[in-house]
């Protein structure tokens, strides 16, 4: 049913049984499915490899979720992929069902190393459906926005994607083009004076939230699955974001090129997104640095904008730019 994925009769049988038997060596496999050890411990191999399983120190092997693993596969091969999309959905419930009265360590998955988390994040975002919501902040642990790879591909499946930016992100080197470009394929950003974690999260089925350093120097992060801990996190994320400052940097201009040219009837892109990044906390000095201004040029721009709507404060401005439509309220 999976070879359209690339499984192999062997790997999809191994897989299938491990669904429901967590923990299983090779030889209990070997057992189960009635094929030869050495054909099991092949199909072990590229499950592993593949991220359809994981394998202990202590040599034995647990089924990744269906929605994360065989999602990440069924978004790579999309086209002509519709029957080994059914086989996920049975696949999903004979999981769910398997982990019915499990000990909390099923639901956990530790992960450690740069690789690992950066793995582990792309396929939580492979895997969603409907949405994806995650809390940014600095440092970047897996990789910065503009290499996330799993985020345009899952755009394109339909999926949702909201995000919450700690303001002190705004400061980051090209993070504001980083920002134009994902909100001009569908990004909903928002911003908070403070972001209490890093997060991403995958529909109501998975959740990775990264850790502080261990002892040895690696960095950590820990993948939920459906819990009462994960369900703690969707409702953590929804209240940060209604709380949240709406942030709009993309303009109406539709990708064309910023100028510095005063528009007569009223702010241009440039000066929205001036506009934008001061609202939303930045300093004028970070303000003109992300945008390639010099300090003195968004003063200017200011200044401008400020008689243009007749006020002499910058709350004025503010207050002026939200109910006339000059920017996103924030």
């Amino acid at each position: 049913m999976l070879d359209v994925l690339g499984l192999e009769p062997d790997d999809e049988r191994v897989y299938r049984t491990l669904l429901g038997q967590p923990n299983s060596t090779a030889v209990h496999l070997s057992d189960v499915v009635a094929v030869s050890q050495a054909h099991v411990d092949k199909a072990l191999c590229r499950l592993v490899e593949w991220g359809l399983a994981t394998r202990s120190a202590d040599e034995r092997f647990t089924a990744a979720p269906p929605a994360m693993a065989l999602g990440a596969l069924i978004s790579q091969r999309r086209d002509g992929l519709r029957m080994a999309e059914q086989a996920l959905v049975t696949f999903a419930e004979e999981h769910r069902a398997a982990m019915t009265g499990r000990s909390i360590t099923d639901l956990i998955e530790v992960v450690t190393g740069v690789d690992a988390i950066r793995h582990r994040f792309l396929q939580v975002q492979q895997a969603a459906r409907t949405q994806v919501r995650s809390f940014i902040t600095a440092p970047f642990v897996a990789l910065p926005p503009d290499e996330n790879t799993a985020e345009p591909m899952a755009l394109d499946r339909g999926v949702l994607f909201r995000a919450v930016l700690d303001r002190a992100v705004l400061a980051e080197p090209g993070i504001i083009q980083d920002a134009i470009d994902s909100q001009r394929n569908g990004v909903q950003l928002r911003v908070a004076d403070h972001v209490p974690m890093k997060l991403v999260l995958a529909d109501a089925d998975l959740g990775l939230v990264p850790l502080a350093v261990t002892p040895a120097g690696e960095p950590g992060a820990v993948l939920l699955h459906r819990s009462g801990l994960l369900d703690a996190l969707d409702a953590l994320f929804e209240t940060v974001w209604r709380t949240a400052h709406p942030l709009e940097l993309s303009g109406s201009a539709g990708g064309s090129p910023l100028t510095v040219e005063f528009g007569p009837q009223g702010p241009t892109e440039l000066d929205r997104r001036i506009l934008a990044l001061l609202l939303a906390g930045l300093t004028d000095l970070t303000a003109a640095t992300q945008l390639g201004l010099s300090p003195r040029t968004l003063h200017r721009r200011l200044r401008h904008l400020m008689d243009m709507a007749g006020v002499r404060t910058r709350i004025q401005l503010g207050a002026h730019a939200v109910r006339n439509g000059w920017t996103e309220p924030l």
